[in-house]
């Protein structure tokens, strides 16, 4: 929203404040003021100069040269302009030494075809008050004498601009009266919004005989009201006009359509014209829209209709779509002669839903959709009627037509002084408070008490839709007097748990993003049924006003919100996801006492819901092409490789994964393949395939692999600083080992007594594969290992290092055959 300074000076001619001072209380108040800008800037030096003569360069048949007087002093100036005036137009020069808007430089002498030209007549583009212009500025006929001030002739002509950063709930502050209404009551001012005033011409006649007006639905438009102008002249409308306009970032067009876009911004209350010689039937119907009936509004695009849109028709079609934008059928042109004027109030939702169906967003719409005055509808009509006449020599036809339905009902408003000292924290005097409300337009309907026991009760007011409570006129009252009017003491608080300084999520998102990962942002409020459906605990906080039944509790699992971010990238056909979210999940409530490092901050805080930093991450859909020519889907070892080596990552720690126990496994987890993920004698997470009924209760379409981690638990590890080993001066003996176990050990465990059975001379074991079928019995598998033996001096400078003979190395997998043998019943694959 761009605000006129000098607008607003004559709306409150008590207004002595600077512009800085301005800015600074709107922004104290609410109004945040994102730039401020100085149009017409640097025309001080300008004249205002009358044409004494004019005739062609002698060297060059496009140009004048034009001889004028500056108040005294005759000048010749080299123009180019086609529409130079004849002798006695008034015409703005900038002489030698002016810098004008856009220019880095002062106006020099300059030889133009043998003439030298000392200055230049100017149009309104070089002035920059406009965004073009056909020729140079004429100026009206005695509007100055000749060697004024340009500025001093044309104060309009420069203008300080805010640019306002107005929210949804402030309507009134889209139009200079509402802004100038709340500088009034910032700087304790009278003010008094500007009258309809008297209409220079009134035409004979009777309205109803001109116009018919049919409001089929109040329901949307509950006023409509119409008024007509006649023998309207459409010409160009006065400068002051055109260069407000400009400057507020609206094209001048014509005097009658002027004159509705100074209304709008000066009351933000839309207006239409129609030509009224192009309403078809002489009549105006307020309707909804016939599903798929055309219409081509003013932009020339033509649109097909929906339902649901309103519209102001005539007796053959629509000619505008309600509060969006008119129809080219009615529209003012050159020839209009008489002219129909709409005010009314359409209801915000309405017009909100029919500028998003066609992508359309007029300053029109954009007032009607946060809610404009209805109490001014038939006041700004009569305005407009009004400068019609003065700017477009018409004759107002008398009286208007109001086809409305019923008025809304202005509730009424208790504040407390009680209540006000209690919200903001500090005791506010209820006089003041008083003279706020009333100068911010509040009717006062009764007053009564004294001291902290007063109160006053108020009715609401149709330029204010959002102040309807008492906590809403609290807030008034607060951002008038300033927010720097209340104390900045710190509360009372609970001493908490030390918080994460967010370090370790920081490390941990990382690590994901390294290893492939993309984070989906989850929320932390999800519905009770889908905690339900992943087997989470069940909610401990349940919201007392959710945003809706899918976000009334806050989670105990990150699963929800994780698998709601495949499902909907499955259902855009998106096979294969790589996702990770972290979080706090809120346990069980718990009763704790947290105690500081002195003995007066120990406290006991009561029963609350525990908060727990986990991680999670969902592997699904095919390998990477590169690693197969056949890709297979991902399964329970990728999930594993993600889990230990984000973990070693994080903590520098080398991770195990182990089968979980059978009367441990996790519900939301295929029993298969659900696995406890294990540092030392520490339990970190879990990992697996999610369980078919899972995957159908959430309609995933398919499986997906799953790992879990708490994040409280890997912090608990600490982090090991990375440790390098020297190069072997002596080559590895390798020796690959096929065993077959029963389908129920775990390879894992295996390793760890082939590993512990090889002793200082074996390096490490690596499984290389497993294999089910063939010469394998039923029941069984064959785990093949690729084990690496070397000397343990062969990393040092030692000099009994030496490399290792096969019959050492026969040794080793002689024992380890033998402990496999023991533990698991292993036999050699032949």
């Amino acid at each position: 929203m761009r605000a006129s300074y000098r607008w607003l000076k004559e709306l409150l001619p008590g207004l002595s404040a600077s512009p800085a001072e301005v800015a600074l209380r709107f922004g104290a108040a609410g109004l945040a003021v994102d730039g401020v800008r100085s149009f017409g800037a640097g025309l001080e030096a300008l004249l205002v100069v009358q044409v004494l003569a004019k005739e062609p360069h002698p060297k060059r048949a496009s140009l004048n040269l034009v001889t004028v007087d500056r108040g005294g002093v005759e000048q010749r100036v080299v123009c180019g302009a086609s529409n130079v005036p004849a002798p006695g137009g008034l015409l703005v020069l900038a002489p030698l030494g002016a810098t004008l808007p856009g220019m880095d430089a002062p106006l020099a002498p300059r030889d133009i075809g043998g003439v030298m030209s000392e200055g230049m007549l100017c149009s309104e583009t070089e002035l920059g008050l406009a965004e073009s212009a056909e020729g140079i500025l004429i100026l009206p006929e005695g509007s100055a004498k000749p060697g004024t001030r340009f500025v001093d002739a044309f104060p309009a002509a420069q203008d300080t601009i805010y640019e306002l950063d107005v929210t949804p709930n402030r309507p009134d502050a889209l139009g200079h009266v509402g802004l100038a209404r709340e500088l009034a009551t910032l700087f304790e001012l009278p003010f008094t919004a500007p009258a309809a005033g008297t209409p220079l011409r009134t035409a004979g006649g009777d309205l109803n005989q001109l116009i018919q007006i049919e409001n089929r639905d109040t329901e949307r438009c509950p006023h409509y009201a119409a008024g007509a102008v006649l023998d309207v002249v459409i010409a160009p409308s006065p400068l002051w006009l055109q260069w407000r306009l400009h400057s507020l970032g609206v094209r001048p067009i014509s005097n009658v359509v002027d004159v509705t876009n100074l209304l709008l911004l000066e009351f933000g209350q839309p207006l239409h014209a129609f030509d009224l010689d192009c309403v078809r039937g002489g009549r105006v119907i307020v309707r909804r829209a016939t599903a798929g009936e055309p219409f081509s509004t003013l932009d020339g695009v033509a649109r097909t209709l929906d339902a649901d849109d309103l519209v102001i028709a005539d007796a053959e079609g629509p000619s505008a779509l309600a509060g969006v934008m008119g129809g080219q059928i009615s529209e003012i042109r050159e020839s209009t002669r008489r002219v129909l004027l709409e005010s009314a109030y359409f209801v915000p939702r309405g017009v909100r839903r029919t500028g998003r169906r066609y992508g359309l967003h007029t300053e029109a719409s954009h007032r009607f959709e946060r809610g404009v005055d209805y109490g001014q509808v038939a006041h700004v009509l009569e305005r407009a009627k009004t400068l019609l006449t003065e700017l477009a020599s018409g004759a107002a036809v008398p009286g208007a037509i109001h086809a409305r339905g019923a008025d809304p009902v202005l509730g009424e408003i208790t504040l407390r002084s009680a209540r006000l000292d209690s919200l903001l924290g500090a005791p506010v005097p209820f006089g003041e408070a008083r003279a706020i409300v009333e100068r911010l337009g509040f009717p006062v309907l009764e007053a009564t008490g004294s001291g902290a026991s007063a109160s006053l009760r108020v009715s609401a007011v149709s330029h204010r839709p959002d102040v309807t409570r008492e906590v809403d006129l609290i807030e008034e009252v607060c951002r008038v007097r300033g927010l720097d009017a209340i104390p900045t003491r710190l509360p009372a608080v609970i001493p908490q748990l030390p918080r994460a300084t967010g370090k370790l999520e920081r490390e941990v998102g990382s690590a994901a993003v390294a290893l492939g990962l993309s984070e989906a942002v989850t929320y932390a409020f999800v519905s009770e049924s889908d905690l339900e459906k992943v087997h989470a605990p069940k909610p401990s906080v349940r919201l007392t006003n959710p945003l809706s039944e899918e976000r009334n509790v806050m989670r105990t699992s990150l699963l929800p919100g994780l698998l709601e971010a495949l499902r909907r990238a499955r259902r855009r056909g998106e096979t294969r996801a790589r996702l990770f979210t972290l979080g706090s999940c809120f346990g069980a409530l718990v009763s704790e006492t947290v105690a500081g490092t002195r003995p007066r901050l120990q406290a006991d805080v009561g029963t609350l819901p525990r908060e727990e930093l986990r991680f999670a991450a969902v592997l699904a859909g095919p390998r990477r092409e590169y690693l197969s020519l056949k890709p297979e889907e991902v399964d329970v070892y990728d999930a594993k490789g993600l889990a230990v080596e984000l973990i070693e990552r994080v903590s520098g720690k080398r991770a195990e994964v182990r089968l979980a126990p059978a009367d441990a496994k996790p519900a939301h987890l295929h029993p298969r393949g659900a696995s406890d993920i294990w540092v030392g004698q520490a339990l970190l997470g879990r990992l697996g395939p999610l369980h078919p009924d899972v995957v159908d209760a959430l309609d995933l379409g398919a499986g997906a692999q799953i790992v879990e981690l708490d994040l409280e638990a890997v912090q608990r590890l600490g982090k090991d600083v990375p440790q390098f080993h020297a190069i072997a001066r002596l080559p590895p003996v390798t020796r690959d080992l096929s065993l077959v176990v029963g389908d129920s050990v775990g390879a894992g465990k295996v390793s760890q007594v082939l590993e512990l059975a090889g002793g200082a001379l074996c390096e490490s074991i690596e499984l290389l594969g497993l294999f089910r079928g063939g010469s394998v019995p039923d029941g069984q598998k064959s785990l093949t290992f690729r084990i690496i033996c070397r000397d343990p001096q062969a990393r040092t400078l030692a000099e009994e290092a030496r490399t290792l003979t096969d019959k050492e190395v026969d040794e080793v997998q002689s024992r380890m055959l033998k402990a496999a043998q023991a533990e698991f019943g292993a036999t050699l694959r032949g």
